[in-house]
Protein backbone atom coordinates (compact mmCIF):
# COMPACT_ATOMS: atom_id res chain seq x y z
CA UNK A 1 0.00 0.00 0.00
CA UNK A 2 1.71 3.23 -0.65
CA UNK A 3 2.90 5.99 1.80
CA UNK A 4 0.55 9.22 2.10
CA UNK A 5 1.57 12.23 3.69
CA UNK A 6 -1.21 11.68 6.61
CA UNK A 7 1.40 8.41 7.04
CA UNK A 8 4.35 10.95 6.91
CA UNK A 9 2.44 13.43 9.44
CA UNK A 10 1.47 10.82 12.06
CA UNK A 11 4.59 9.09 12.28
CA UNK A 12 6.37 12.81 12.47
CA UNK A 13 4.11 13.76 14.92
CA UNK A 14 2.72 16.87 13.29
CA UNK A 15 -0.24 18.18 11.09
CA UNK A 16 -0.84 17.31 7.40
CA UNK A 17 -0.13 20.81 6.32
CA UNK A 18 3.17 21.36 7.76
CA UNK A 19 4.08 18.27 6.11
CA UNK A 20 2.86 20.28 3.26
CA UNK A 21 5.05 23.15 4.10
CA UNK A 22 8.34 21.33 4.92
CA UNK A 23 8.72 19.80 1.43
CA UNK A 24 6.93 23.15 -0.51
CA UNK A 25 8.00 26.13 1.61
CA UNK A 26 10.65 24.81 3.93
CA UNK A 27 11.13 28.56 4.86
CA UNK A 28 7.54 28.82 6.89
CA UNK A 29 8.62 25.65 8.99
CA UNK A 30 11.17 25.49 12.03
CA UNK A 31 14.21 24.08 10.80
CA UNK A 32 14.24 20.83 13.31
CA UNK A 33 10.78 20.60 12.24
CA UNK A 34 11.14 20.01 8.39
CA UNK A 35 14.42 18.03 9.50
CA UNK A 36 11.98 15.52 11.29
CA UNK A 37 9.77 15.04 8.70
CA UNK A 38 12.27 14.96 6.38
CA UNK A 39 14.05 12.14 8.18
CA UNK A 40 10.23 10.17 8.44
CA UNK A 41 9.37 10.78 4.62
CA UNK A 42 13.26 9.47 3.84
CA UNK A 43 12.26 6.38 5.85
CA UNK A 44 8.71 5.76 4.77
CA UNK A 45 10.11 6.31 1.09
CA UNK A 46 6.95 8.71 0.78
CA UNK A 47 6.72 10.59 -2.72
CA UNK A 48 5.06 13.95 -2.49
CA UNK A 49 1.39 13.61 -4.99
CA UNK A 50 2.30 17.20 -6.66
CA UNK A 51 -1.92 17.18 -7.53
CA UNK A 52 -2.38 16.09 -3.88
CA UNK A 53 -0.12 18.95 -2.81
CA UNK A 54 -1.43 21.61 -4.58
CA UNK A 55 -5.30 21.18 -3.30
CA UNK A 56 -3.36 21.52 0.25
CA UNK A 57 -1.00 24.42 -0.37
CA UNK A 58 -3.03 26.17 -2.85
CA UNK A 59 0.23 26.06 -5.36
CA UNK A 60 0.34 23.93 -8.66
CA UNK A 61 4.40 23.42 -7.59
CA UNK A 62 5.29 25.23 -11.06
CA UNK A 63 6.58 28.61 -12.50
CA UNK A 64 6.72 29.60 -16.04
CA UNK A 65 9.31 32.14 -17.50
CA UNK A 66 8.83 34.33 -20.83
CA UNK A 67 12.22 34.93 -23.01
CA UNK A 68 11.94 37.05 -26.22
CA UNK A 69 14.37 35.06 -28.54
CA UNK A 70 15.06 31.64 -27.24
CA UNK A 71 17.70 31.45 -30.79
CA UNK A 72 19.38 34.32 -28.74
CA UNK A 73 22.02 32.42 -26.99
CA UNK A 74 22.00 34.61 -24.08
CA UNK A 75 18.68 33.75 -22.97
CA UNK A 76 19.37 29.99 -22.69
CA UNK A 77 21.75 30.70 -20.02
CA UNK A 78 18.75 32.24 -17.84
CA UNK A 79 16.95 29.53 -18.07
CA UNK A 80 19.70 27.37 -16.99
CA UNK A 81 19.80 29.38 -13.54
CA UNK A 82 16.43 29.42 -13.57
CA UNK A 83 15.89 25.78 -13.52
CA UNK A 84 18.85 24.95 -11.47
CA UNK A 85 16.76 26.60 -8.62
CA UNK A 86 13.56 25.36 -9.52
CA UNK A 87 15.33 22.46 -9.17
CA UNK A 88 16.22 22.59 -5.82
CA UNK A 89 12.80 23.56 -4.53
CA UNK A 90 11.53 20.32 -6.66
CA UNK A 91 9.32 22.70 -8.89
CA UNK A 92 8.85 22.53 -12.85
CA UNK A 93 9.43 25.19 -15.15
CA UNK A 94 7.76 25.70 -18.22
CA UNK A 95 9.45 28.28 -20.70
CA UNK A 96 7.63 30.36 -23.76
CA UNK A 97 9.64 32.09 -26.35
CA UNK A 98 7.67 35.26 -27.32
CA UNK A 99 9.29 36.11 -30.54
CA UNK A 100 10.18 39.86 -29.38
CA UNK A 101 6.48 40.61 -29.94
CA UNK A 102 4.65 42.31 -27.14
CA UNK A 103 0.89 40.85 -27.69
CA UNK A 104 2.81 37.63 -28.21
CA UNK A 105 4.38 38.25 -24.44
CA UNK A 106 1.18 39.55 -22.77
CA UNK A 107 -0.41 36.53 -23.74
CA UNK A 108 1.82 34.02 -22.43
CA UNK A 109 1.75 35.67 -19.35
CA UNK A 110 -1.86 35.27 -18.75
CA UNK A 111 -2.66 31.89 -20.37
CA UNK A 112 0.70 30.44 -17.68
CA UNK A 113 -0.76 32.27 -14.86
CA UNK A 114 -3.29 29.21 -14.54
CA UNK A 115 -0.77 26.72 -14.46
CA UNK A 116 1.48 28.30 -12.45
CA UNK A 117 2.39 29.80 -9.11
CA UNK A 118 4.15 32.92 -10.99
CA UNK A 119 6.47 33.90 -13.83
CA UNK A 120 9.47 35.19 -14.81
CA UNK A 121 9.39 37.63 -17.80
CA UNK A 122 13.12 38.46 -19.28
CA UNK A 123 13.88 41.80 -21.27
CA UNK A 124 10.11 42.64 -21.21
CA UNK A 125 8.99 44.46 -24.74
CA UNK A 126 5.94 45.75 -22.85
CA UNK A 127 5.00 48.80 -20.89
CA UNK A 128 5.16 49.54 -17.82
CA UNK A 129 1.04 49.91 -16.92
CA UNK A 130 1.02 45.62 -18.90
CA UNK A 131 3.34 45.07 -16.71
CA UNK A 132 1.93 46.55 -13.68
CA UNK A 133 -1.37 44.42 -14.73
CA UNK A 134 0.21 41.42 -15.31
CA UNK A 135 1.65 41.15 -11.81
CA UNK A 136 -1.84 41.44 -10.74
CA UNK A 137 -3.16 38.72 -12.10
CA UNK A 138 0.50 36.50 -11.11
CA UNK A 139 3.50 36.90 -9.16
CA UNK A 140 6.10 38.39 -11.41
CA UNK A 141 9.79 38.71 -11.46
CA UNK A 142 11.48 40.98 -13.98
CA UNK A 143 14.99 40.05 -15.69
CA UNK A 144 16.43 43.60 -16.93
CA UNK A 145 13.43 46.03 -16.80
CA UNK A 146 12.67 47.99 -13.92
CA UNK A 147 8.96 48.78 -12.80
CA UNK A 148 7.75 50.05 -9.78
CA UNK A 149 6.04 47.77 -7.54
CA UNK A 150 7.56 44.84 -9.53
CA UNK A 151 10.59 42.39 -8.20
CA UNK A 152 12.89 42.90 -10.87
CA UNK A 153 16.71 41.31 -10.77
CA UNK A 154 19.67 43.67 -12.94
CA UNK A 155 22.56 43.17 -14.66
CA UNK A 156 24.49 46.21 -14.50
CA UNK A 157 24.36 46.99 -18.11
CA UNK A 158 25.52 50.82 -17.59
CA UNK A 159 28.69 50.30 -15.85
CA UNK A 160 29.15 47.50 -18.39
CA UNK A 161 29.19 50.14 -21.42
CA UNK A 162 31.35 52.18 -18.76
CA UNK A 163 34.09 49.51 -18.46
CA UNK A 164 34.04 49.18 -22.63
CA UNK A 165 34.51 52.90 -23.06
CA UNK A 166 37.41 53.36 -20.24
CA UNK A 167 39.71 50.21 -22.03
CA UNK A 168 38.95 51.77 -25.33
CA UNK A 169 39.72 55.58 -24.32
CA UNK A 170 43.11 53.91 -22.38
CA UNK A 171 44.53 51.90 -25.51
CA UNK A 172 44.26 55.78 -27.08
CA UNK A 173 40.74 55.56 -28.83
CA UNK A 174 39.23 58.92 -29.46
CA UNK A 175 36.49 58.03 -31.84
CA UNK A 176 34.19 55.28 -31.77
CA UNK A 177 30.67 54.59 -32.43
CA UNK A 178 27.73 52.82 -31.13
CA UNK A 179 25.86 49.98 -32.94
CA UNK A 180 22.52 50.04 -30.97
CA UNK A 181 19.88 47.62 -30.46
CA UNK A 182 16.37 48.06 -30.46
CA UNK A 183 14.69 51.42 -28.90
CA UNK A 184 12.16 49.66 -27.20
CA UNK A 185 14.73 47.59 -24.95
CA UNK A 186 15.02 48.95 -22.08
CA UNK A 187 18.67 47.11 -22.05
CA UNK A 188 19.51 49.27 -25.33
CA UNK A 189 18.48 52.43 -22.97
CA UNK A 190 20.67 51.74 -19.93
CA UNK A 191 23.89 51.12 -22.21
CA UNK A 192 23.37 54.37 -23.79
CA UNK A 193 23.41 55.93 -20.07
CA UNK A 194 27.02 54.24 -19.55
CA UNK A 195 28.18 55.80 -23.18
CA UNK A 196 27.15 59.16 -21.38
CA UNK A 197 27.12 60.83 -25.02
CA UNK A 198 31.17 59.65 -25.65
CA UNK A 199 30.03 57.51 -28.99
CA UNK A 200 28.42 58.43 -31.76
CA UNK A 201 25.14 56.59 -32.12
CA UNK A 202 23.97 54.63 -34.91
CA UNK A 203 20.32 53.92 -35.60
CA UNK A 204 18.55 51.21 -33.84
CA UNK A 205 19.32 47.62 -35.52
CA UNK A 206 17.87 43.97 -34.98
CA UNK A 207 20.01 42.33 -32.55
CA UNK A 208 21.18 39.29 -34.18
CA UNK A 209 23.86 38.87 -37.10
CA UNK A 210 22.25 40.30 -39.83
CA UNK A 211 21.45 43.19 -37.95
CA UNK A 212 24.93 43.39 -36.91
CA UNK A 213 25.89 43.12 -40.76
CA UNK A 214 23.78 45.71 -41.80
CA UNK A 215 25.05 48.06 -38.62
CA UNK A 216 28.74 47.33 -39.61
CA UNK A 217 28.12 48.57 -43.57
CA UNK A 218 27.21 52.29 -42.22
CA UNK A 219 29.51 52.41 -39.64
CA UNK A 220 32.51 51.97 -42.12
CA UNK A 221 31.31 55.24 -43.80
CA UNK A 222 31.90 57.24 -40.27
CA UNK A 223 35.87 56.97 -39.57
CA UNK A 224 35.51 55.41 -36.47
CA UNK A 225 38.65 53.50 -34.78
CA UNK A 226 36.36 51.30 -32.64
CA UNK A 227 32.62 49.64 -33.12
CA UNK A 228 30.56 49.12 -29.61
CA UNK A 229 27.80 46.89 -30.21
CA UNK A 230 25.03 46.41 -28.36
CA UNK A 231 25.52 42.66 -28.14
CA UNK A 232 27.44 39.86 -29.20
CA UNK A 233 25.25 38.50 -31.82
CA UNK A 234 25.74 42.28 -33.74
CA UNK A 235 29.30 42.55 -33.25
CA UNK A 236 29.58 38.66 -34.78
CA UNK A 237 27.67 40.31 -37.40
CA UNK A 238 29.88 43.45 -37.94
CA UNK A 239 33.05 41.39 -37.46
CA UNK A 240 32.04 39.44 -40.73
CA UNK A 241 31.22 42.55 -42.52
CA UNK A 242 34.87 43.41 -41.77
CA UNK A 243 36.37 40.32 -42.93
CA UNK A 244 33.98 41.07 -46.30
CA UNK A 245 35.19 44.57 -46.73
CA UNK A 246 39.18 43.47 -45.85
CA UNK A 247 39.15 45.32 -42.79
CA UNK A 248 41.62 44.11 -39.88
CA UNK A 249 40.57 43.71 -36.70
CA UNK A 250 41.73 44.76 -34.45
CA UNK A 251 44.71 46.60 -36.44
CA UNK A 252 42.43 48.54 -38.09
CA UNK A 253 39.27 48.62 -36.11
CA UNK A 254 38.53 47.58 -32.56
CA UNK A 255 35.09 45.72 -32.20
CA UNK A 256 33.74 45.23 -28.79
CA UNK A 257 30.52 43.02 -27.93
CA UNK A 258 27.95 42.43 -24.72
CA UNK A 259 26.48 39.51 -22.95
CA UNK A 260 29.72 37.49 -23.26
CA UNK A 261 27.89 34.51 -24.92
CA UNK A 262 29.69 31.37 -25.60
CA UNK A 263 30.45 32.06 -29.73
CA UNK A 264 32.15 35.59 -28.20
CA UNK A 265 35.22 33.08 -27.31
CA UNK A 266 34.73 30.82 -30.57
CA UNK A 267 35.05 33.78 -33.43
CA UNK A 268 37.96 35.13 -34.97
CA UNK A 269 39.01 37.50 -33.08
CA UNK A 270 38.26 36.65 -30.08
CA UNK A 271 35.65 38.87 -28.60
CA UNK A 272 36.04 42.15 -26.28
CA UNK A 273 33.04 42.01 -24.38
CA UNK A 274 30.86 42.36 -20.84
CA UNK A 275 30.03 39.29 -19.27
CA UNK A 276 26.58 39.50 -17.91
CA UNK A 277 26.10 37.24 -14.84
CA UNK A 278 22.68 35.74 -16.58
CA UNK A 279 22.95 31.71 -14.90
CA UNK A 280 23.15 34.06 -11.52
CA UNK A 281 20.14 36.01 -12.62
CA UNK A 282 18.19 33.07 -13.44
CA UNK A 283 18.86 32.02 -9.45
CA UNK A 284 18.08 35.22 -8.08
CA UNK A 285 15.20 35.47 -9.94
CA UNK A 286 13.46 32.24 -8.57
CA UNK A 287 14.83 33.44 -5.28
CA UNK A 288 12.33 36.59 -5.32
CA UNK A 289 9.52 34.89 -6.67
CA UNK A 290 9.77 32.59 -3.86
CA UNK A 291 10.13 35.64 -1.35
CA UNK A 292 6.78 36.87 -3.23
CA UNK A 293 4.85 33.53 -2.68
CA UNK A 294 5.89 33.48 1.14
CA UNK A 295 3.88 36.79 1.45
CA UNK A 296 7.26 39.67 0.93
CA UNK A 297 7.79 42.64 -0.47
CA UNK A 298 8.57 43.44 -4.18
CA UNK A 299 12.58 43.32 -4.32
CA UNK A 300 15.23 44.52 -6.92
CA UNK A 301 18.75 43.14 -6.97
CA UNK A 302 21.61 44.47 -8.93
CA UNK A 303 24.41 41.91 -10.32
CA UNK A 304 27.85 43.38 -11.54
CA UNK A 305 29.38 43.07 -14.76
CA UNK A 306 32.84 42.66 -15.97
CA UNK A 307 34.79 43.53 -18.75
CA UNK A 308 36.46 40.64 -20.49
CA UNK A 309 39.31 41.60 -22.61
CA UNK A 310 40.38 39.19 -25.51
CA UNK A 311 41.47 39.71 -29.37
CA UNK A 312 39.35 42.16 -30.84
CA UNK A 313 40.31 44.91 -29.05
CA UNK A 314 43.77 47.19 -29.38
CA UNK A 315 45.33 50.60 -29.44
CA UNK A 316 44.58 52.88 -32.01
CA UNK A 317 45.38 52.79 -35.55
CA UNK A 318 48.52 55.22 -35.98
CA UNK A 319 47.26 56.13 -39.58
CA UNK A 320 43.76 57.29 -37.63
Amino acid sequence: MAVTIRDVALQAQVSVSTVSRALSAPGLVKEATRQRVLDVVAGLGYQPNRAARSLITGRTGNLGIVVPDLLNPFFPSILRGVQTKAGEAGTSVFFCDSREDPDTEAELVRTMAAQVDGVVLCASLLSDDTIAELAAVTPLVLINRIVPGVSSVLMDSASGMDQVVAHLESLGHEDYVYLGGPAAAWSNNRRMQGLAGRARLLGSFEPNFNGGYAAAEQALGTGATAFICYNDLIALGALACLAAHDVKVPEQISVTGFDDILYATMCSPALTTVHMPTEAAGEVAVDLLASLLDGGPAEHRELPTTLVVRASTTGRPMSA
